[in-house]
């Protein structure tokens, strides 16, 4: 992987950043962590510019997310109306959805990033549960400085190391993926059970 973004960020530096974090969050199969450790590391090295690398981050990453929300602001309740019926979904689904997210469901914009699917869906349901924008925008927003913060400085302080970081980092990042899955399922049937 290394040998397909290394050129892209050599060549294009932080706008080629920008456009791959956009489109990762969007939730195209751009490997987002892997790319945030890289370019640390290229920070690290002298390689790239830290102010621009890390403005070039949290702005990619607060665009895709954005761009995610806007789909499902549009989308997500005539699909609701339309295709809901196909998986168990009513109408009256998006107001409990809405209520949820008001509750505490906006924590997962901030704190989805780390967890690979996570943060492609939660945009979209929120924009879809009509989540408002100043709502979603301090929560996403300040998740994206987090998350990009995070990796960033990870890739960073490990330098020329940080593949063997990334293969350790995305064991843990699979299995809290399960957790949280595992979790969701559970608080479902309970909540159905009720």
């Amino acid at each position: 992987m290394e040998q397909t973004l290394l050129p892209w960020l050599s060549s294009y530096g932080s706008l080629a950043l920008f456009f791959l974090l956009a489109l990762g969050i969007f939730g195209l199969p751009v490997p987002s962590e892997t790319l945030l450790l890289l370019a640390g590391a290229l920070v690290d090295q002298g390689d790239l510019r830290l102010a621009p690398t890390v403005a070039a981050a949290v702005l990619g990453s607060s665009l895709g997310i954005t761009v995610s929300y806007t789909v499902g602001r549009l989308v997500g309740p005539p699909a609701v109306h339309t295709f809901g019926r196909l998986v168990h979904l009513s109408d009256d689904a998006l107001p409990r959805l809405e209520r949820w997210f008001e509750r505490v469901g906006k924590w997962t914009l901030t704190f989805g990033y780390y967890i690979p699917g996570v943060r492609h869906v939660t945009a979209i349901v929120a924009g879809a549960s009509r989540l408002p924008l100043a709502i979603f925008s301090l929560f996403a927003y300040s998740g994206a400085a987090m998350w990009s913060v995070t990796f960033l400085t990870v890739g960073y302080e490990v330098g020329a190391r940080w593949p063997e970081v990334m293969q350790a980092a995305h064991r843990h990042i699979v299995a809290a993926a399960v957790v949280v899955l595992v979790l969701l399922v559970g608080w479902g049937w309970w909540q159905r059970r009720r």
